[in-house]
């Protein structure tokens, strides 16, 4: 199979522009915001767009290896900077939840808190991605060793603690969530295949030779 991957003379400049791209639609989400273009409840639409944002970059992240393992299309120079992308829209969208919407009243924030267990599953998977946002760097990478592939294996947890963040807070079942729900499910179950998937096709390879 052909692989396709970006050059190493426009990976930087490439890498660059996707931060820009990536960060575009929260930027364009507070500009709606100050001129008033998001609706008749500007805060919580403003924190729900942060938020999808956030879950459509931790799919993205996660599936740049499948991509790679299935159709030969090599975007792991990318996966840093979908992951360090995804965890800003959740810190902004935690943010937004703190300030705007519960305006920082710590009785207001305990007692969502324990009304609604969704946003707990939201704030494990901002716990957990701090670590992994803190680490997205070589000199981690040369310091843990293994350890910091067994540390990032967290991306899977906090992707089902996303998604299901986001399937509990509309609280019913359409299109949309069904769709995520979908994706989110055959990214952690390729996960799970992926040894047996590699093993067969270096089996392949072998036989090939």
């Amino acid at each position: 199979m052909a692989t396709f991957a970006v050059p190493p003379r426009y990976r930087a400049a490439s890498v660059w522009a996707l931060y820009a791209l990536g960060l575009l639609p929260g930027f364009y989400a507070f500009y709606l915001g100050i001129y008033g273009g998001l609706g008749a409840d500007p805060v919580r639409e403003f924190e729900h767009r942060l938020g999808f944002w956030a879950l459509r970059f931790l799919c993205l992240g996660l599936a740049v290896t499948p991509l790679r393992d299935l159709f030969g299309t090599n975007l792991i120079a990318y996966r840093r900077a979908l992951g360090l992308i995804a965890f800003y829209y959740v810190l902004a969208h935690f943010a937004v939840y703190l300030t705007l919407d519960r305006g920082l009243i710590l009785s207001s924030i305990l007692g969502d808190i324990l009304k609604r267990p969704y946003i707990m599953l939201g704030m494990a998977g901002l716990l957990m991605l701090i670590p992994l946002a803190l680490t997205s760097n070589r000199w981690s990478i040369r310091k843990l060793g293994s350890r910091w592939n067994t540390l990032h294996k967290l991306a899977y947890p906090i992707l089902l603690a996303a998604v299901l963040h986001y399937v509990l807070s509309i609280k019913s079942i359409t299109l949309e969530p069904v769709i995520y729900l979908a994706i989110v499910t055959a990214l952690v179950g390729y996960r799970v295949v992926r040894p047996r998937i590699m093993d067969w096709k270096r089996g392949r390879r072998l036989l090939a030779r």
